[in-house]
């Protein structure tokens, strides 16, 4: 399994993915889901995959090919965001045009989702989420991210936190405490941790971080949100109703 997040935010995006997959209990692998495509000053764009790995790898490898031919579009030549949601999206159609009857043929869905961010020059930063059939939609101020993958156990902390003014660290933490919440409950999410914080118009993809089980900063926020919550529940009044 997975868990990917893409937040939305006045003050930029914030890209997080785990690392695990894993295809039963004895083939337990580390595989990035995060992919960044990048032109310093002029743009960046982040695709992070949920799903099956091989159709996930096969659509990013294909879209890392593409980049070599100047004749066509691809993900660093394209004018928005929108035409590179709709260059996943299409590469998601041939994949499955290539592979899907195919993998019916064994019992197995058809199944990928992508995160595509970052921003071009001239446009505001963008999120998108593209579907296994090619089609996406855009996320708005209203309700300002995405999850893929495993996101039941992550989502109740940022939706009680993050709102589209939140300041990017208060997101951070968040983020991380919604990440340490999914892999306390589901052992096929796991550290290491992708994070990548993008600054609105900076066009660069500078800070990035892979954040480890002992990862200092990462184990304290783990350590201070168990304790408080615990101090919070016992001070909560016990009902009287016998």
């Amino acid at each position: 399994m997975t868990y990917c997040v893409g937040l939305l935010l006045e003050q930029g995006l914030v890209f997080a993915s785990d690392t695990r997959t894993n295809a039963g209990i004895d083939q337990v692998a580390i595989s990035p889901k995060m992919h960044i495509f990048e032109v310093k000053d002029e743009r960046v764009i982040v695709l992070m995959t949920s799903g099956n790995l091989a159709i996930t790898q096969s659509v990013v490898n294909s879209l890392k090919l593409k980049l070599n031919d100047s004749e066509k579009r691809h993900l660093k030549n394209v004018d928005s965001l929108f035409e590179a949601a709709s260059l996943v999206g299409d590469e998601m159609r041939a994949s499955f045009a290539r592979d899907g009857a195919f993998l019916k043929d064994h019992d197995i869905e058809f199944n990928a989702t992508i995160l595509i961010g970052g921003q071009i020059k001239g446009e505001i930063p963008r999120l998108f989420k593209v579907y296994a059939a090619g089609n996406f939609i855009e996320i708005g101020q209203e309700t300002p991210y995405f999850q893929i993958g495993e996101t039941k156990y992550g989502k109740p902390i940022i939706d009680r936190v993050v709102k589209y003014d939140t300041d990017m660290m208060d997101a951070v933490k968040c983020l991380l405490i919604s990440f340490d919440s999914t892999i306390r409950s589901n052992v096929s999410v796991a550290a290491p941790i992708d994070l990548l914080i993008y600054r609105a118009d900076s066009l660069n993809a500078d800070c990035k971080q892979r954040i480890t089980e002992n990862d200092p900063y990462y184990s304290a926020i783990r350590q201070g949100w168990g304790t408080g919550l615990k101090q919070v529940f016992s001070a909560l009044p016990s009902p009287d109703w016998c």
